[in-house]
C-alpha cells in the first residue's frame, strides 16, 4: 500500500477513534503551556500535570516566575526529571520574555527556539496548541509509531516531521500530532507489542517489520 493511501485510512480510524483532543498538559494560557511542554521532557505528562499547580500559583506570568528564585521553582518541580535545569530554565526563560517580548510568549517559532530549554518540538506544541498555528510537533513516540507504519525512512525525528507534514493536510496536523499520541499511549505501546493485533499495525506495517518486533519482543524477554 502506497504512504499517501495507508495515511488517509491511518487518518479516518484516528478520527473515529478520537474525534475531540484535549491538550494533555494542564494549562491556562500560552505562558504556562510552554512552561508545562518544557518541563515534559523525559517526564510524563502525568507527573507534570501533578507539579504545575503549586509552580503556576506562585508564578502564573512572565513576570512573576522571574521574580522567584531558581530555587523556589526547583522546590516545586524536584520530582521531574532534569529539574535544576528545568528550574534554571524556566526563570531564564521568564525574564527573557519580558524583555524582548513584553511579557508575552511570541508565535514565531524562531523566537521561541531562541529561548532557553526550548527546542523544535516544543516550540512546534506552542504555536500548534496556543495559537492554532499549522504545526506537526514530532516527540519519539510519534517517531516511533511513524516508522512502524511505514509514513517515514524512520532517519530520524527531522526526516519524520518532513515525511508526515507532506503526508497529511496542512489543517490536520495539530489534530493529528495529539491523536497518535493517544493512540500509542492506548494501542500501540513501544515494547511487547503485537502489531498483527493492532488496529493500525496490523495493516500498515509490514511483514518484515512485523518480524522485526517479534525477534525484539523474544530477545528482550529472556534478558
Amino acid at each position: 500500500m502506497k504512504r499517501s493511501d495507508k495515511a488517509v485510512r491511518i487518518g479516518q480510524i484516528l478520527d473515529g477513534l478520537y474525534p475531540e483532543q484535549p491538550v494533555p498538559l494542564d494549562h491556562t494560557d500560552a505562558f504556562t503551556l510552554l512552561v508545562a511542554v518544557l518541563l515534559s521532557a523525559q517526564t510524563t505528562d502525568k507527573k507534570v500535570n501533578e507539579v504545575t499547580p503549586a509552580l503556576f500559583a506562585d508564578g502564573p506570568t512572565p513576570a512573576r516566575m522571574a521574580a522567584l528564585d531558581v530555587d523556589e521553582i526547583l522546590r516545586h518541580i524536584r520530582q521531574l526529571g532534569l529539574a535544576p535545569t528545568k528550574a534554571k530554565n524556566v526563570k531564564r526563560l521568564s525574564e527573557l520574555l519580558i524583555e524582548r517580548h513584553g511579557g508575552r510568549v511570541p508565535k514565531d517559532m524562531a523566537a521561541l527556539e531562541d529561548l532557553p530549554g526550548v527546542g523544535h518540538k516544543t516550540a512546534s506544541v506552542v504555536v500548534a496548541q496556543a495559537f492554532g498555528v499549522p504545526a506537526f510537533p514530532v516527540d519519539t513516540h510519534i517517531h516511533r509509531l511513524a516508522t512502524r507504519w511505514g509514513l517515514t525512512s524512520g532517519r530520524n525525528v527531522k526526516t519524520t516531521e518532513k515525511d508526515l507534514k507532506a503526508l497529511f493536510p496542512r489543517q490536520h496536523w495539530n489534530a493529528l500530532h495529539l491523536q497518535i499520541i493517544f493512540f500509542g499511549r492506548e494501542h500501540c505501546p513501544a515494547l511487547y507489542h503485537d502489531l498483527s493485533a493492532c488496529p493500525i499495525c496490523a495493516w500498515a506495517s509490514t511483514k518484515k517489520r512485523q518480524d522485526e518486533e517479534r525477534r525484539l519482543n523474544a530477545s528482550r524477554r529472556k534478558r
